[in-house]
Formats: structure tokens, C-alpha cells, sequence
């Protein structure tokens, strides 16, 4: 690789830097009060084996991080029913809010210009004694 590509690599703590400069991310509280006035879908892209682990929060829409940009691009064919159009603004939430600010810069570049990511993530939400559905246990 030449010296002119050199400039052009970023490690994954100056990506996340850039990307979350460009976004209005959202506490636990206000993304809570949001969903609950009506003007925010949650999404959950955590892993199952998370979600098994420490439950769900109520009324969020689960959609895994590979699965993300198919269901809620308004336009596409695989869409969720939620993903009703470029105006929603969704609230993306991760385990602990890194992921998930990677995964809403995807989201604008498909239009979805009111999306941003949840600080601190499924952890946050959970310590700040906000609503969740406890784990599903077998047996």
C-alpha cells in the first residue's frame, strides 16, 4: 500500500470520535420519555445471548445489528411495519453504546436523518432503574 492511502486509515477510537460528533446522542432518561410521548422507536440490536442474559426493554423493537439497515430503510422490501419513513427517529441501542453509534451513521446514509444511539447502551438504561422485561428462564 502506497503512503497516500496511510492519511486515509483510522483506528476504531478516532472512527467512533467522527461519527459521534455528527450525532445528537440521547441518555436513558430522555430516550425512556421519548418513547413514552409517542415521538421515538427503540431499537435493541443486541445479540440473543444478551438479551436472554439481562431481559428486554418493553416496546423496543429487536432487530440484530446484520439485520438492522434491511429492516428499517422506509423503502425496503425487508422492512419492519415500523419503519414507516425517513422522519422517524429511532433511538439505537446497543449492550453498551458503541456498536450502536457505528450502526446509526449507517442508518443516515439511508435517509434516516433523526436516528442517533443511546449513551451507555442496554447497560445504562438498565442502572438507571428504567423499565425491563426480565430474562426468559426454561425449564
Amino acid at each position: 500500500m502506497s503512503d497516500a492511502h496511510a492519511e486515509e486509515r483510522v483506528g476504531i477510537d478516532e472512527l467512533l470520535e467522527r461519527v459521534r460528533s455528527g450525532l445528537d446522542r440521547i441518555t436513558p432518561r430522555a430516550a425512556h420519555e421519548a418513547y413514552e410521548a409517542g415521538d421515538a422507536l427503540l431499537v435493541d440490536t443486541r445479540y440473543a445471548a444478551l438479551r436472554d442474559r439481562d431481559g428486554l426493554i418493553p416496546g423496543a423493537l429487536v432487530v440484530e445489528r446484520n439485520e438492522l439497515e434491511w429492516r428499517l430503510d422506509p423503502r425496503g422490501s425487508h422492512r419492519a411495519p415500523e419503519a414507516s419513513s425517513h422522519d422517524l427517529r429511532v433511538v439505537v441501542l446497543c449492550n453498551e453504546g458503541y456498536a450502536s453509534s457505528l450502526a446509526v451513521e449507517s442508518l443516515r446514509r439511508l435517509g434516516l436523518h433523526r436516528a442517533t444511539d443511546l449513551i451507555g447502551g442496554f447497560q445504562a438504561w438498565k442502572a438507571e432503574g428504567l423499565p425491563v422485561l426480565p430474562p426468559v428462564t426454561s425449564g
